[in-house]
Formats: structure tokens, sequence, C-alpha cells
């Protein structure tokens, strides 16, 4: 049996089963359902390592799962004191314990349910990610301590808070009530963002781990989709831009693990079918009056997927920055914007921006100023590169800088 395919099983499968488990019994009961699941697929490892894989190791997983909820709860009688009131009279009448209903359709539903818990914003939204990657992508403590550079009891202790908070607060596995889920579906956005965020722009070297949380945060957005009432522009937009944003994954890594930029990446290397893909959202997200972030930057993402360096595409970048500054501050948007105005405009009137921005605990920034220098004022470049280079947060990135100092000589 190969550990990669049972740790990729239990990825796929962890979040769908805790999630019918919780939905069944309520999240007061999570860590429960997350010990049940976790039992089944150590029991898996032992049993298909002396006996072989079943032939459907999913419905397997599911058979195990369903009889270790029944038993759990048979057997510490929990039901009877403190499970919702409408499970409890609808247990009385059977006599029975209702089992973990793992269909397609239900399992949909559920980790909808799910997601809207988890991004409540009663809970930190640093805890927020930190339980969307256990809970609903399935990701271990050690990966999620490794995506914010910390260590398993820190992550622990910030998940533990979480649970306490979805306890204290009383927050229920179910959707919102239809005339509050377009108000609430702006902090889930924005969880999936900061999910996709942290993978694209991670600091971890684990380039897997990079890609696997980029990909998991465009699958919840994808799943959102899915359903009529979040199917909505936003929604739509936000997954343009992680499709755009993800289709040039391959391109920014070389096989030394350095990092490529924009202008020197292959093209070839840019990932076409992700690319029509987010033509394709882009294209639903213009339904509709409201323009959100979201809308901006992907159709910023948009132009960077066409590689012809033209006056024309960054006058059109430059223009959609100028709106995203008015709609969403900050020194990232504004960073980028000076580029895209010294891409459109030239070197002086960037110069004159950058140097008001002041951004001096930002490697990004001294980067952004020692690419206006270089070619200009060589001195001054270097001196840059040297700040950035002292900022910088990762090997890879101070190795980039470093080849930026020596390109100057």
């Amino acid at each position: 049996m190969e550990k990669e395919f049972l740790k990729r099983l239990f990825q796929q499968e962890f979040s769908k089963m805790v999630a019918v488990i919780s939905s069944l019994f309520g999240l007061e009961h999570i860590e429960i359902a997350e010990d049940v699941v976790s039992e089944t697929f150590l029991q898996a490892t032992e049993t298909w390592g002396v006996k072989g894989m079943p032939p459907n190791p999913t419905a397997w997983l599911y058979a195990v799962a369903r009889q270790k909820t029944l038993y759990y709860f048979r057997r510490n009688k929990i039901l009877e004191k403190k499970v919702i009131p409408e499970l409890v009279a609808r247990q009385e009448k059977s006599q029975e314990i209702e089992e973990p209903d793992f269909s397609q359709q239900n399992i949909r539903d559920s980790q909808l349910q799910m997601l809207f818990a988890v991004c409540n914003p009663a809970i930190a939204s640093e805890a927020q990610i930190g339980l969307a990657l256990r809970i609903l992508c399935g990701f271990g403590i050690d990966e999620i301590a490794e995506a914010f550079l910390s260590n398993k009891e820190t992550i622990n202790k910030r998940l533990f808070r979480a649970k306490e908070k979805l306890r204290t607060e009383k927050i229920k596995m179910q959707l919102p009530p239809e005339n509050e889920i377009a108000g609430r579906l702006d902090n889930v956005l924005h969880i999936i963002y900061l999910l996709f965020s942290e993978g694209y722009y991670s600091k971890t070297q684990n380039q897997i781990l990079r890609k696997e949380l980029c990909i998991e945060a465009l699958r919840l957005g994808l799943m959102l989709a899915g359903y009529e009432k979040t199917h909505l522009p936003k929604t739509n937009a936000l997954i343009a831009l992680m499709c755009f944003h993800a289709s040039r994954f391959g391109a920014r890594e070389t096989s030394e693990d350095g990092f490529v930029l924009y202008e020197q990446q292959d093209e070839a290397l840019w990932d076409q079918e992700l690319i029509d893909q987010g033509k394709h959202f882009l294209y639903l997200s213009a339904e509709g009056e409201e323009i959100s972030s979201y809308h901006l930057e992907a159709r910023i993402a948009y132009w960077h997927c066409i590689k012809a360096d033209t006056r024309e595409k960054w006058e059109n970048i430059l223009s959609l920055y100028n709106q995203l500054l008015m709609v969403n501050y900050s020194p990232s948007v504004a960073l980028n914007r000076t580029f895209a105005l010294y891409k459109a405009n030239g070197r002086q009137e960037a110069l004159v921006e950058a140097e008001k921005l002041k951004l001096e605990n930002n490697h990004f920034y001294y980067l952004l100023l020692g690419e206006l220098y270089k070619g200009f004022d060589n001195k001054k470049a270097a001196l840059n590169f040297q700040k950035a280079y002292s900022l910088a947060k990762t090997e890879t990135e101070r190795t980039g800088i470093q080849k930026m100092i020596d390109n100057l000589s």
C-alpha cells in the first residue's frame, strides 16, 4: 500500500467525513468527529497493510466511520443530554441514533455548512484559516505549522481556542438565512482569498504544500459556485483571480527552488487550461452591477496572462490599480500600482510616486526602488536591493535579490 495514496485519500475524505458527522451531531462534538475519522484511517492503515486495499477504499472508509460514530454516541449516551432538541425529539421517536449520511449530496451540503461555520466573524481571521486548513482541507497539524512558519504546539492551541469559540458562541452548522447569505459570504470569500495567498505568496520552502494550499482554496471557491445562493458575481471573480494566478505557478519556480520574476517567465509553462477556466469565470463575474476588489484583481491578473509588454496592457493595468486603491487600499496595491505606472508612463513619474510611499519595513518596496533606479543610478539601485536583501523573509528571496545585485556590476 502506498503511503502517498493514503495521504491523498486522507486529505480528500477527512474533511468530508468530519463535516457529515458534525452536521449530524453538532459542532460541539467536532473534536469527536475528528477522532472518529482519524481512528478510521488508522484502522485502514493497519487492515489494508495486512489484507490489501479493498475494491472501493472510499466506501470502506465511510462504512467504518459510520460504525465508529454510532458506537461512540451509543456508548456515551450523548444524544439525550447535549444534541440539539430537534435531533433529540427525532431520536426519541425512532429510539435509534441516526446514521451519518455519506451520500454525495449530503457531503456537499455539510461541507458548505461547515465552510460558513468556520468562517464565522466571531472567530479571529488567523484562526479561521487554521480551521479551514484542518477541517475543510484535511491538512495535518505539521503542515499547518509549516504553512504558518510556526510549531505544532502553537497551532494546536490556536485550533483549540477556535473550536472553543465555536462552542461558546453556539455556532450552528447551517447556512445563514437567505437575506444574510450575501453579507456572510464576504467573510467566507475573504478567508478563501487569504488561504490562496498563503500558498501563492508562501514563505515556506515546501513547493508541494504551497501548491496544495492554492488548490484547496480554488476547490472551496468552486464549491461555493456550485450552490445557487452563493453563485454570485464576486464568487466567480475570486475563482477567476485564483485560476489566473495558479496558471503561472509552474513558471515561477526553477529546479533549484529559485523564484522566476514575471518578466523572465517562460509563457509556454503557463497552464492554458487554467487561463481558459479563469476567462470563463471572469465572464460570469460580469453579471450584475457590483464591482468588488476581486473583480478588479481578476482583471489585473487576466492582463498578466498576456505576455506581450505593450503600453496598452500596462495602461489598462494602471487604470485597474487606480480603481482598486479606491475600493480596497493596501501597501501592496500601492506598490503594484507604482510598478504599473513605471511600465505605462516611465521611470521619472514612478520614482516620484514610489518615494512618497516610504514603506520602510517592506522588502518589496526596496525591490521596486532598486528596479526603478537600475540602469539610471546603479549605486542607488544596489543600495535599495541591499536593503531588500536584509528584510527578505526566505532564503529563496535572498538568493534572487543577490542575483539582482550581482547583475548591476
